[in-house]
């Protein structure tokens, strides 16, 4: 969480952070992003997409570096599918990943030496992650379109938004993607193919 002054102001022109050389295979490249984030110390954290890889970059840095994955495709626990989303957990100083075609949720810790990540969680066709503050996991389901809380060290989800169905009725999601959740516990989804957000 990060506190905005009030009395912010923006530039309206952008400068490139990361990236910014091509697609490509690279170090100072990406290939199809999909989730990011900025920790406490303002690194940055990209899911390369097609890549297969997690890649951390550090402010000012003129390439990233892998945290996870960039072994090439597969299911093995040493390799990152197609990471749709990814969040830091700072109590355990590693990344969770959401990999939508291994089917699966794995944290990769970010000490030095790691090689492989920890499944947490598998069978879910994941899209999107958030972490409350009480270290609840929410993972979006594309294929049961629903929103499921979890536990940290548990495989049994509570259903919290969604699961009846394919539909555009209020209790219903078209492939629910991005998550948000703020202090209160409420879930903020981005419910991709009605073209809205629900809470």
């Amino acid at each position: 969480t990060h506190n905005i002054p009030v009395n912010a102001t923006w530039s309206r022109i952008g400068v490139t952070i990361a990236g910014g050389n091509g697609y490509g295979g690279a170090l100072n490249q990406f290939y199809y992003l999909n989730g990011f984030l900025t920790n406490d110390d303002q690194t940055l954290i990209v899911a390369d997409w097609n890549n297969n890889r997690i890649v951390e970059w550090q402010v000012g840095a003129s390439e990233g570096k892998v945290i996870a994955g960039g072994n090439g495709q597969g299911n093995r626990l040493d390799q990152v599918l197609f990471a749709s989303d990814v969040l830091f957990d700072g109590k355990t100083n590693s990344v969770i990943i959401c990999e939508d075609r291994n089917r699966r949720v794995v944290r990769w810790s970010r000490n030095p030496g790691t090689k492989q990540g920890e499944l947490l969680l598998d069978d879910i066709f994941c899209e999107g992650l958030a972490m409350d503050e009480e270290r609840n996991l929410y993972v979006s389901d594309i294929l049961e379109d629903d929103v499921r809380r979890y536990a940290m060290g548990s495989t049994n989800g509570t259903l919290v938004a969604g699961g009846h169905h394919r539909g555009d009725a209020m209790n219903q999601f078209s492939q629910p993607a991005s998550l948000f959740v703020d202090r209160q516990q409420t879930v903020y989804v981005s419910d991709k193919e009605n073209h809205r957000i629900m809470k």
